[in-house]
């Protein structure tokens, strides 16, 4: 009878730890680095995908808040503000402080006739008289108010229509930001709906010459219709990549118009210009309604003469134009306002005080001195060489030229308007009817990929068929952009932008 093994040949050693069952002290790092690894990846992606969608309501507020252009333009706003405040100060009184310390190292004299104080010294003889003391000490407070100096107040008339232009021009400045915005908003919708044609395109190709190879090996399909397609695939391939980098391109350009510090090339448009209907605004999504929406009054509805009255009202360059000539109308009333005289009241308290010896400061009661005067002052210009003449010519000519640059730039208003007016209205019937040959042209292929199902068409049909699907599809949506950014540039010419986008 064999005896049993002992128990202690199976067990493991008391002191050895068991690879299976790390202690609690080992396990911990090792789990927080699979947790690390399988969670924490999940979340980049979720927030990244947050922040690439922006509709263009968004973008526009963000280039109106955040756009180095509108910043340099309130910036001028401002300065213009402090030459306003300065010309007020040319009217206000003006007080002064002079505070003077003089140390005679050797204290100034002259020389006068003995005789003035000794009656019986010689005619000729002179008597040394020192004036002033080691120390000397002067201090005044002068106060003046102008009365009349016309000017001054004409200066403050050049320093407001200044201010009106700033402003002006900041306006133009959200307007042509607003625009710019725009339209790189529809350029990446447009780079992202061609990225998106294409990559379809390319995919019903592969699909096609994945079904052509297996009707080849089975000879029902000839090597020239393999061959076909793999050139139409191998041509779309770099064509998606060149979609793909385009439309990063524009997504960076839009980041940096919206005054991103960063080149964000994953920004993702809401909305669609292959989905957008231009006949019908209301029958569109509610992600296209709202591009539709940030766009100015219709031009077919307005009429052309009523949108050149807005124009002509409402545009940006007129408005500065006009201001531009108030500016110089002030400018000639002040350079003819130096012809008349200037009034001006004033009052003058003075302190002097001498002492000799060691320094104090304007010494003690007895060896000060106070003076007290008011009074008014006229000063008439009679001759300034020619000066002012000069200078009120030249006032005029700017004057003139001013006006001259505006007539021109009214005219240039009426026929931009009118051209850009006739570009919205060749686009959108440009639009209907590639909205018609994307109908016809599914249709086509419906057709063709039926027949070619039942063997009644060959696959260079269905390749022509896909081909004129895709390109007509590319047209709509080049269509579509092309009246939407028409449109941005009207309303830049009118002179509009919405409200509640104006900072």
């Amino acid at each position: 009878m064999s005896n049993p093994p002992a128990e202690t040949t199976a067990r493991p050693a008391p002191n050895r730890p068991s690879p299976a069952f790390p202690p609690p002290a080992r396990a911990w790092p090792t789990l927080l680095v699979v947790a690390f690894l399988l969670f924490v990846p999940t979340f980049p992606h979720g927030a990244q995908a947050q922040e690439r969608s922006v509709t263009l309501e968004e973008a526009v507020s963000a280039a109106l808040a955040d756009s180095r252009e509108i910043q340099d333009a309130r910036l001028e706003v401002e300065a213009a503000r402090g030459r306003l405040s300065e010309a007020r100060g040319f009217l206000y009184p003006r007080l002064d402080l002079s505070l003077r310390y003089t140390r005679n190292v050797t204290a100034p004299s002259t020389f006068l006739p003995t005789i003035l104080f000794d009656p019986d010294a010689p005619a000729d003889d002179l008597t040394r008289i020192r004036f002033g003391a080691d120390n000397v000490w002067v201090g005044g407070l002068m106060l003046e108010q102008p009365v009349l100096e016309a000017r001054a107040m004409a200066g403050l008339g050049v320093a407001t229509r200044l201010l009106d232009l700033q402003e002006e021009r900041l306006r133009e400045r959200e307007h042509q930001v607003a625009t710019s915005v725009r339209i790189l908003y529809y350029d990446l919708l447009l780079a992202r709906e061609e990225e998106r044609l294409m990559a379809n395109s390319l995919e019903r190709v592969r699909s096609s010459l994945a079904q052509t190879r297996a009707l080849y090996e089975d000879g029902l399909a000839s090597e020239y219709e393999v061959l076909r397609l793999e050139v139409e695939a191998a041509n779309l391939e770099p064509a998606v990549d060149r979609a793909r980098n385009a439309q990063r391109e524009a997504a960076r350009e839009l980041s940096v118009a919206m005054g991103g510090e960063g080149l964000a090339d994953d920004l993702e448009p809401v909305g669609s210009l292959s989905e957008m209907d231009l006949t019908d605004p209301d029958a569109n999504t509610q992600e296209n309604h709202a591009i539709l929406a940030l766009m100015g009054s219709d031009p077919a509805e307005m009429g052309e003469d009523r949108l050149l009255e807005e124009a002509r009202a409402g545009r940006s360059a007129l408005r500065q134009a006009e201001l531009d000539g108030r500016r110089h109308e002030a400018q000639l009333r002040a350079e003819r306002a130096d012809r008349l005289p200037r009034l001006s009241l004033f009052a003058n308290y003075d302190v002097q005080a001498q002492q000799d010896g060691r320094l104090d400061f304007f010494g003690e009661s007895g060896q000060r001195g106070y003076g007290r005067m008011v009074g008014f002052q006229v000063s008439v210009p009679i001759f300034t060489g020619f000066q002012r003449g000069a200078r009120v010519d030249q006032a005029r000519a700017q004057l003139r030229r001013a006006e001259i640059r505006r007539e021109e730039l009214a005219e240039r208003t009426d026929a931009e308007v009118r051209t850009v007016v006739e570009r919205v209205e060749e686009v959108r019937n440009r639009t209907r009817a590639q909205a018609r040959a994307v109908d016809q042209a599914q249709r086509g292929y419906q057709i063709v990929r039926t027949q070619f199902d039942q063997g009644l068409a060959s696959r260079l049909e269905l390749t022509d068929a896909e081909v004129a699907l895709r390109q007509s599809e590319v047209n709509y949506a080049e269509a579509v952009h092309a009246y939407l950014s028409a449109r941005a540039r009207l309303d830049l010419l009118v002179g509009w932008v919405p409200d509640h986008l104006q900072r």
